[in-house]
């Protein structure tokens, strides 16, 4: 079954970055008829750090076949420190160095102001270029003020994850006029 991924690179539940990477997937779902699965690195924290020294156990490892089944992912993490997480890092480090070639990636970051506005190209991008992603040219920066009101996301925001979501469409063979896949 085709498949799209969401890794959620948060430290906190419930949080901004989950309720962002949520609203993507759905609308993923909605336009490409894709399968969709969540993968929050919260939930495999301890088992995380575990399969730094040895063989992840059935729930990572789990984890970790959906990635690499995934037709396409969606990465969202919030900003800590002016980067990703470090939980984020610890769960992509032990995927084979070609793991994700020519995968597109979505990447999502979830900050405060625009201050780190630059976290997708400077911090992300570079991560997911070493394992040969095909890192969609650009990401959702996701301001405080884009999720100011809980139960509505700003304008902006619904535009950028419009815009990202048709241009993942196109990549996966779903936008009209596209290749099938």
């Amino acid at each position: 079954m085709a498949l799209v991924v969401g890794i959620s690179g948060t430290l906190h539940s419930p949080s901004k970055t989950d309720r962002v990477l949520a609203a993507i997937l759905a609308a993923t779902a909605e336009r490409t008829g894709r399968a969709t699965e969540t993968i929050a690195v919260l939930d495999h924290g301890h088992a995380i750090v575990d399969a730094l020294a040895a063989p992840a156990g059935p729930p990572l490892a789990a984890a970790y076949d959906s990635v690499l089944a995934a037709e396409a992912l969606v990465v969202a993490t919030p900003v800590y420190k002016g980067s990703y997480t470090g939980l984020l890092k610890a769960f992509v480090d032990p995927l084979a160095q070609d793991a994700l070639a020519d995968r597109p990636v979505l990447l999502v970051a979830v900050g405060g102001d625009d201050q780190h506005s630059l976290v997708i190209d400077h911090e992300l991008r570079p991560l997911f270029g070493f394992f040969g992603a095909a890192v969609l040219p650009r990401g959702i920066y996701v301001r405080a003020a884009d999720l100011a009101d809980p139960d509505v996301l700003s304008p902006r925001l619904q535009d950028a994850i419009e815009g990202a979501v048709d241009r993942l469409a196109i990549l996966l063979g779903t936008a009209p006029g596209a290749a099938p896949s």
